[in-house]
């Protein structure tokens, strides 16, 4: 295949924007703002978009390769080691925290399958006109972080990170079908198992009550959905879970005792406790700086 050119794209460096650091989401030129990707490594799920030069690392164990004109994500969990940048490295980076993400990424099977791609192909390269299309969505988000006095400021964020993802799905779609693991006995009953959570986590959190519902024992579920995206049962139960609860809270008008009862939680209590585990912060608390943040 003929290597793109980029020649006549601008960078987001050139972009007439102050720069702005929100605390969920961040946009840095590596030049400009004198900074490499791994300066965030576990602190920010990381969008590289490269410009020019190179960065090599390794991950599960493999040496990948940023080029100009590839695009490649970090995860907040990723394990990336033995970063080599060359001295004419620049690349534009998109930081979105944890929280930010989860509350902004679209209920969709595409998802998941972005999940499990970038999990083993966390660097892929883009044609001119894709790479343009994701450039424009890191201008958008620049825009935007500009715009401090919006009072819906954050929520057009949102809407953008959404319109991201499903631009960054859109770019890999095919290689996501053609991916060897979406295409087995296996990620079969994975994702039968993903879409009866998506539609029973108000009902139950327990691998046993899924194992019965796709007529399997809870050993042989637990296997498959470790086998098939390399974490457990429960990090997917969970995780709907919460994504199901942060949009109730995000409501007026349900009080945290009628979420707890909505998604069959034994008690208060037990639900706040589920919340702050996963989120680091109570229900009330967290609904309290959701608040503050649209002040």
């Amino acid at each position: 295949m003929a290597k793109q050119k980029f020649e006549n794209i601008p960078l987001l460096a050139e972009v007439e924007a102050p720069l702005f650091h929100e605390g969920d989401v961040v946009v840095l030129n590596s030049i400009k703002d004198e900074c490499l990707p791994s300066d965030n490594l576990g602190k920010y799920h990381i969008h590289i978009l490269c410009n020019s030069g190179k960065v090599q690392f390794v991950m599960t164990d493999r040496i990948f390769s940023i080029v100009k004109g590839d695009f490649a994500v970090w995860t907040i969990d990723a394990v990336i080691t033995e970063m080599l940048y060359s001295p004419d490295f620049d690349a534009d980076i998109l930081l979105v925290s944890r929280n930010f993400l989860l509350e902004n990424n679209p209920q969709s099977t595409w998802a998941t399958k972005g999940y499990l791609y970038i999990k083993e192909n966390p660097v892929f390269s883009l044609s001119e006109t894709d790479f343009k299309i994701l450039l424009s969505d890191f201008v958008r988000f620049k825009e935007q972080l500009a715009r401090t006095n919006h009072i819906f400021r954050r929520e057009i964020l949102g809407r953008l990170m959404q319109i991201f993802l499903y631009d960054l799905w859109d770019v890999y779609a095919s290689e996501i079908n053609r991916h060897r693991s979406l295409n087995s006995n296996t990620a079969n009953l994975f994702s039968r198992f993903l879409d009866l959570v998506r539609l029973k986590n108000s009902e139950s959190r327990e691998v046993a009550y899924y194992a019965d519902k796709l007529c399997v024992t809870p050993k042989y579920l637990s296997e498959v959905v470790r086998k098939a995206s390399g974490k457990p049962a429960s990090y997917w139960i969970n995780g709907y879970t919460l994504q199901e609860i942060i949009a109730m809270l995000k409501r007026q008008d349900m009080t945290v005792s009628e979420i707890a009862v909505r998604m069959n939680f034994y008690n208060q209590s037990h639900f706040s406790r589920f919340v702050k585990n996963m989120l680091g912060v109570s229900p009330t608390e967290y609904r309290a700086n959701l608040e503050n943040k649209e002040i």
